[in-house]
């Protein structure tokens, strides 16, 4: 088993810091999760990323914003830049349901206490280092602020607001991940480029007090005053901002704000197998940091034992951030990464065998990509799969295939099992070329049969096409099709798992009949619902666009959404409808909407 002493972690504190011998720090990170250093959490990889650079870098997390800021004070200035993270949630997010209650504890947090990180961190941080170091750049970035970079609709405080630049006092926002435009930074200010002439940075945004002078290949959206006017300026807006956030080679994007202007540079192409390689092969702890000995972090006992084999989705789901911030075309490990990765995972103390998980954001999309480059290069759909799978995508589960084997060969793995959801429609569609319906008929097979901890997740969100329409997910009859592959597979194997599908309530499009017919469908499939969940609008996601607009941004016509705390909860009983609690409201409102004859279906 491999043993680590504290100066394995980046330090946390000054005695850390001269337990180095450093007489200078160059980057010092605070961040609202607690410091755990491993791949899936955001400091940890910004941390490493500027180490592998040459730089001496420290982290400062979940300080404390109250008081004397002595958090803020106690490792100095650094030579370089601050950097500034809420985390690897959205703060609010973090802190608040889906029906704006206060959550009691927080999973990035020691022993999930609550409290330990202020609403808007991005903001909160940074406002203070800027009032302690008013002269020190500050680099802002994590998912909140990427998700927040232009005019967004805030759910927790129900307006728009401008893009978070405005707010925080940053000099530099990094949006999505940061390892490509950390690097090119690092490598200006070494070139002795001062910080505030560096501006044109790929995958970057930045708040100009003068007029920005427009290329003919930039876009110019609307201002945000225009937005807080008008909601079809800002479903305009978005479906500019959500085009270019998923093209090969994006456009630039101007928003006036006031009299300042944020800038958005495009993204980086997507990284190469050698980049997103470099990025995992850091030398990570795959621990929290010694501070926490004989505490628990949840969000890290989650994926302890789990492996992420590529980043980026092309389901462009409406709901999801993941395309927004990773992007759509998919970035994958090398299988070479991937089996040293699974191999230190065998070498943990407390490990018995088992992966949790062998995944990414989606479980099963793993090495595809366009057949031919060059069209992906021009496209500019923000799904590979919606509302067709398309003719150029090759969805090949071969790749994936070996990756399972060559894992279960490896000493010390009993079992490798899949926690990220699955693509059944990845699975289900025919494709042109038999070579892509044999391998996922393989697949199909492999994963049921060996790779299921009890239970395998799927999300076919709801079952009533218009609904999957607007949430850009497949007919329902595909899942349908799916559970009797699943069960099949099951009867033939002797096996009793089960098949957990994933259901929202109150998504833009979405009526209490709707809701209705999603409780008599999953009725007659044997189902009780238990992974459910309210929508909660999400800066930057589609869906959250129509839920403030009431329009579509792609067809600019009206959506009907459920906005109020009753209607809300008017839908979501639907789910419990084989509870006796919820028997006579469901009845009620059925009679209230005149389908009586839902009744009967539903409880007959």
């Amino acid at each position: 088993m491999k043993t680590f002493r504290t100066e394995d972690w980046l330090p946390t504190t000054k005695k850390e810091v001269e337990a180095r011998g450093w007489d200078y720090i160059d980057v010092i990170l605070f961040s609202g999760d607690a410091y755990v250093d491993h791949p899936s959490f955001g400091a940890a990889v910004v941390g490493r990323t500027l180490e592998a650079e040459g730089l001496r870098v420290a982290i400062v997390p979940q300080p404390d914003w109250r008081g004397d800021f002595r958090d803020f004070k106690k490792l100095g200035t650094p030579r370089l830049f601050f950097g500034v993270s809420a985390g690897a949630m959205d703060s609010m997010i973090n802190h608040y349901t889906a029906n704006k209650r206060l959550r009691s504890d927080d999973a990035y947090t020691p022993d999930r206490r609550p409290g330990m990180r202020p609403d808007y961190p991005s903001i909160v941080y940074t406002r203070i280092l800027k009032e302690l170091y008013p002269d020190t750049p500050v680099v802002l970035g994590g998912i909140e602020a990427s998700m927040r970079r232009l005019t967004h609709y805030d759910y927790w405080q129900d307006r728009l607001r401008p893009g978070i630049l405005v707010d925080s006092p940053a000099d530099l926002l990094i949006y999505g991940m940061g390892e490509l435009p950390l690097k090119e930074l690092v490598r200006r200010l070494k070139a002795g480029t001062p910080f505030r002439d560096i501006r044109d940075i790929p995958q970057t945004a930045y708040l100009s007090r003068q007029p920005v002078e427009a290329e003919e290949k930039d876009i110019r959206l609307y201002s945000h005053e225009e937005c807080l006017r008008d909601k079809l300026k800002q479903a305009k807006n978005f479906r500019h901002i959500e085009e270019e956030s998923n093209k090969w080679h994006a456009s630039r994007l101007i928003q006036p704000v006031g009299k300042d202007f944020i800038v958005v540079n495009p993204p980086f192409p997507p990284m190469t197998e050698a980049e997103i390689d470099a990025s995992f092969d850091l030398p990570y702890t795959r621990l929290p940091h010694p501070k926490y000995r004989g505490k628990t972090i949840p969000a890290f006992e989650m994926i302890k034992f789990s492996v992420n084999i590529h980043r980026g989705c092309f389901g462009g789901c409406a709901f999801c951030t993941i395309s927004a911030h990773q992007g759509k075309f998919i970035a994958s490990r090398s299988r070479e990464s991937i089996l040293k990765e699974v191999r230190a995972i065998t070498e943990m103390d407390d490990f018995k065998g088992n992966l949790s998980d062998l995944g990414g954001p989606s479980a099963n999309m793993y090495r595809m990509h366009g057949r031919d480059t060059s069209l992906c290069q021009v496209c500019k759909r923000p799904s590979c799969i919606s509302p067709a799978v398309c003719k150029n995508l090759c969805a090949d589960h071969a790749p994936l295939l070996d990756l399972y084997r060559a894992v279960d060969a490896l000493p010390g793995i009993r079992h490798s099992y899949i926690g990220s959801g699955v693509r059944y429609d990845l699975l289900l569609h025919h494709y042109a070329d038999e070579k892509l319906n044999r391998s996922a008929r393989e697949y199909t097979e492999e994963l049921i049969a060996r790779h299921v901890s009890g239970r395998l997740k799927v999300a076919p969100e709801h079952t009533e096409d218009e609904v999957l329409q607007q949430m850009r997910k497949p007919s329902f009859r595909l899942f349908e099709q799916f559970k009797r592959v699943f069960d099949r597979i099951n009867r033939k194997l002797g096996l009793r798992q089960q098949l957990i599908p994933y259901f929202i309530s109150s998504h833009p499009g979405c009526t209490e009949t709707d809701m209705a017919k999603l409780a008599i469908t999953t009725k007659s499939l044997h189902f009780h619902l238990e992974q459910v969940q309210d929508f909660t609008p999400t800066p930057m996601t589609l869906a959250t666009e129509m839920y403030y607009t009431g329009i579509h941004p792609y067809t600019l016509e009206k959506v009907y959404t459920a906005r109020t705390k009753e209607q809300k909860l008017a839908q979501r009983q639907f789910f419990f409808w084989y509870k006796p609690e919820f028997r006579q409201q469901i009845i009620r409102s059925l009679k209230r909407l005149k389908r009586s004859d839902l009744i009967q279906k539903l409880f007959a």
